[in-house]
């Protein structure tokens, strides 16, 4: 019996030898419990704020809303503190409007707690998302306002704003214009009086988001705002979705909000019209809700915004695409069209903000013939003119089954600008000339066609 431990004890030492050996290999970070935190990201926006947790593992949270003042619990399990979550600290704007700062501690031994303190009461929304493209498991929470903004209201106090930003333009000119006069040797009397400031209306003074019922509206104002052209301008991904990105690294998310940027300031500039973005800044919006923003400012048109890549570096030219209801014009549509359609799994969305799916499906697949075809009417004038500016993919409007096309009451098209996939073009995106003359090509399109298709009219409600 003694001669078999002793024999054992050689095949002892050797097992933990090879352990040891395995220890050295994995090194501790394969040795440690938990998740790995690989980035963390804060999207500020008016609409709402995301911040998002990245880790090689899926995580486990819990949240709890704090009143006075109102802050956000959020309790990570099986986590240790980390230096990639104290960076969450600093990722903070002072811009957010809903985010004033974030305190991270180790609240329990393998728990972190995250508090946010707010600037105004939120409703939170905690999802997690599967590894999709470049992210692996991530852990987001997004804090919405407990009192949803109205874009028509602020649409049309925009307008009343630019208004009277001209006009008192206007009046610093004629003011400029008279102590000139002044100046000068007495001459033949010349009457002139600067007119006054007109008072602010009651939609300027709405500003904050809305809490009470709508500013009741004269006959004049509700005729002007009738009267409204209204374009809904949409900047394609965003935030946690970058879109297409160029082979020196040049991101579809940034270009596209450039151009739109641009765009909204050109169409803004023409008496009786303005452009309203479903994005301004750098964050996501889900596909559905970019269709409901447009829908909610009672659009007269929807344009989005795309630079797209391709399976070859070799595919270049701009393209505009319509709704089709029976299928893609071609592979290469349908092919985008899908791609298009994916943003949402790599943008995140919480399914459970949709308070009906079903209802949301249907109107997504409500698509009408007047719909396409006056949604071909604009992107042939469209394409007409971007065909100035640059090479054209296709020289005819292309139609496929793009969801974020689908609004049913609303001439929308979807431009590509050009394929960020594309070495050569991909240099033009970054040429702020070239932003100006794609701005330039669409601002005319559009103009000339609401002059050949007047919009319906129509009675706006706020």
């Amino acid at each position: 019996m003694t001669r078999h431990v002793r024999a054992a004890a050689p095949d002892r030492r050797q097992a933990l030898g090879r352990l040891g050996a395995l220890v050295l290999l994995l090194g501790a970070r394969h040795l440690a419990h938990g998740a790995t935190i690989i980035a963390v990201r804060v999207w500020p926006a008016a609409d709402y704020s995301r911040v998002t947790i990245e880790s090689d593992q899926p995580l486990q949270a819990r949240q709890t809303m704090v009143d006075q003042p109102p802050r956000l619990v959020v309790d990570i399990d099986q986590l240790e503190l980390a230096p990639a979550l104290r960076e969450l600290v600093g990722k903070v704007r002072p811009d957010d409007p809903y985010i004033g700062s974030v305190r991270v501690g180790q609240y329990q031994p393998r728990v972190v707690r995250l508090v946010f303190d707010l600037k105004q009461p939120v409703n939170p929304q905690q999802l997690t998302l599967e590894p999709v493209a470049a992210y692996r498991h991530r852990l987001v929470f997004d804090l919405y306002p407990t009192q949803e903004r109205d874009p028509l209201l602020e649409l049309i106090a925009e307008r009343e704003r630019a208004q009277q930003r001209a006009e008192r333009s206007m009046n610093d000119a004629l003011g400029e214009l008279i102590g000139r006069i002044e100046r000068q040797p007495p001459a033949p009397a010349v009457a002139a009086a600067s007119a006054p400031v007109a008072p602010a209306s009651a939609a300027v003074a709405q500003t904050e988001p809305r809490t009470a019922a709508p500013p009741q509206l004269g006959p004049d104002e509700q005729q002007r705002i009738d009267r409204l052209i209204v374009v809904a301008l949409d900047p394609g991904h965003g935030g946690e979705d970058p879109g297409a990105i160029g082979p020196t690294g040049l991101r579809e998310k940034d270009v596209v909000l450039a151009i739109a940027l641009k765009l909204r300031d050109s169409l803004n500039s023409v008496p009786g019209m303005r452009a309203m973005l479903t994005r301004d800044a750098d964050y996501f919006v889900p596909l559905h809700e970019r269709v409901r923003k447009a829908r909610r400012v009672q659009a007269d048109l929807f344009v989005s915004i795309h630079a797209d890549a391709f399976i070859t570096p070799q595919a270049r030219g701009a393209s505009v695409f319509a709704l089709s209801d029976s299928g893609a014009t071609s592979s290469a549509a349908r092919w985008l069209a899908n791609k298009e359609n994916a943003a949402d799994v790599v943008g995140g969305v919480n399914q459970r903000l949709a308070r009906d799916a079903q209802v949301m499906r249907a109107m997504l697949d409500m698509s009408t013939t007047a719909q396409i075809k006056d949604s071909l009417k604009v992107g042939r004038e469209v394409l007409t003119g971007i065909g100035r500016v640059g090479a054209l993919h296709k020289r005819q409007v292309e139609q496929a089954g793009f969801a974020v096309l689908k609004a049913p009451d609303i001439p929308s098209i979807l431009v590509e600008t050009a394929f960020i996939s594309n070495p050569t073009e991909e240099a033009r995106l970054r040429d702020e000339g070239f932003h100006g003359q794609l701005v330039e090509a669409l601002h005319t399109g559009i103009r000339r066609y609401f002059a050949r298709n007047p919009p319906l009219a129509r009675h706006r409600v706020l």
